[in-house]
């Protein structure tokens, strides 16, 4: 099993792993298994990485497919890369993701759980993300069936989709994605449209030449539309042709912007978006909470399941009116903002700037004058003499991205002590290492897993930490 090129034949796959992987046994030796299998299956498994314990490799041969396998409802299943799980009943992906959680809480963090209640699954299992970006390029994503199709002289094509998992520069051509609601399939195949029968060239991101880079949309469920354009350089006729053009076509929407983004990384958090039609801007709602969001600003991507997701962290953070409330890794307020009504006093911590403005100019759209929101690393900000200032916490909410939270903010945590700590995650192996430190001073009181993103592996999952006394 050490040697390169092996292939384990009529493997029994048992299990899911984290991050998606199945799971097998063979000779006592644990085998990840990537390639859209499910437990129940028996496969034939290429190794990539082959160690004394574990083994890593591809299904590249079903034999036998299990009883729980159900038929992809995406004509690109199995190449974009997006939905891995569509092959999965929802009923069997909540519950592999409820074990998820479980074994990285108790494994890693090695903790006392309280018995925790099943998983929250989402009422809308397609078109429930608010937020697609979508890339141009001129070197689409081929099956081997089609090149040998196309024969020797198989054409280069144009893409706007999705990058293909570990091809940079091979973009899956997407006609109709079911993740995101109407326009959202209209714009994008009318813009590729318009700029196939106009000729504009699509980015090529090796040689970095080409017009066309980027297409972010954002549909609320309040109804409006946000595009954003990205584009390699100006080109003001073929430019406002192409936007009057979409507007025309999709009367939809409701702000239209493009970017000029010449580098040579598509990140567009240090570039100007101009405005070409609407207010710049769209507006969200979490209850009767009305959220602003611009074409760089952070927002929950699923709208329905965020709220959900808050509701369950302002019931256990258990607040009673008197509380000051600390909200690290705040992103645009939107949690502390949530809770605000509930609290004495919020203090938002967050690193990027542009969200800290967003998260003022929500709070007071909101008429939230119990909140105050702070730019910069939460490591840095939260010493002695920032607490000294703004109050020591009754309850600290945190939110920090798949990595984790600091060892310093952990330790800072621990020397604060406040009552409790709700700990938002959206990486349950990350959230287990950091409960494990916190175990010194809190107990784990409750836990509730969210499913934010169904068919995909991902999982949120909030813990209500108690001090102990």
């Amino acid at each position: 099993m050490r040697k390169k090129n092996v292939v384990l034949e009529n493997v029994p796959v048992t299990a899911y792993a984290a991050e998606g992987k199945a799971l097998a046994r063979v000779d006592g030796k644990v085998v990840f298994i990537e390639g859209g299998v499910v437990p129940g299956d028996v496969v034939d498994v290429k190794l990539s990485k082959s160690k004394k314990d574990w083994a890593e490799g591809k299904a590249i041969r079903i034999h036998t497919q299990s009883p729980d396998r159900v038929t992809p409802f995406c004509d690109h299943f199995g190449l974009c890369g997006g939905c891995k799980w569509q092959m999965l009943p929802y009923e069997k992906q909540l519950a592999y993701k409820q074990q998820q959680v479980e074994d990285h809480l108790r494994r890693i963090g090695h903790l006392e759980l309280p018995s925790m209640p099943p998983i929250l699954g989402a009422k809308e299992t397609r078109r429930y993300r608010n937020k697609l970006e979508f890339t141009f390029s001129n070197k689409a994503y081929l099956t081997d069936e089609e090149i040998r199709a196309a024969g020797e002289d198989w054409p280069r094509r144009n893409a706007l989709g999705f990058h293909i998992p570990k091809l940079f520069d091979k973009v899956l051509d997407i006609q109709t994605c079911h993740l995101q609601e109407e326009p959202a399939n209209l714009i994008k195949n009318t813009i590729r449209s318009w700029a196939e029968a106009r000729g504009l060239s699509f980015f090529d991101i090796r040689q970095q030449t080409g017009w066309l880079r980027n297409l972010v949309l954002r549909i609320c469920t309040t109804g409006e539309v946000m595009v954003n354009l990205v584009i390699h350089h100006e080109d003001k006729g073929e430019r406002e042709a192409l936007l009057n053009h979409l507007l025309e076509k999709v009367p939809a929407i409701t702000t239209l912007l493009y970017t000029i983004n010449p580098k040579k990384n598509d990140s567009i958090f240090d570039l100007e978006p101009r405005v070409f039609y609407g207010k710049g801007y769209v507006e969200e709602k979490l209850e009767d909470f009305i959220f602003k969001i611009g074409p760089k600003s952070f927002f929950q991507t699923n709208t329905y399941q965020g709220e959900a997701l808050y509701r369950i962290t302002r019931e256990f953070a258990g607040l009673t009116g008197t509380e000051t409330v600390y909200d690290l890794y705040c992103g645009t307020g939107s949690i502390g903002i949530f809770v605000s009504r509930q609290a004495a006093k919020v203090v938002g911590i967050e690193l990027i700037s542009e969200a800290i403005d967003d998260a003022r100019e929500n709070a007071a759209a909101n008429g939230v004058n119990n909140a105050t929101f702070f730019a910069g690393d939460v490591i840095n900000i939260c010493d002695d003499a920032f607490f000294a200032t703004h109050g020591a916490p009754d309850v600290i909410i945190t939110d920090p991205p798949r990595a984790g939270m600091h060892e310093k903010l952990t330790a800072k945590l621990l020397e604060v002590a406040a009552p409790r700590i709700v700990y938002v995650s959206c990486n349950p192996a990350t959230q287990a290492r950091d409960l494990a430190l916190l175990n010194e001073k809190y107990t784990v009181e409750k836990v509730q897993a969210v499913d934010m993103f169904p068919h995909t592996h991902h999982i949120e999952n909030v813990a209500l930490l108690q001090r102990r006394y």
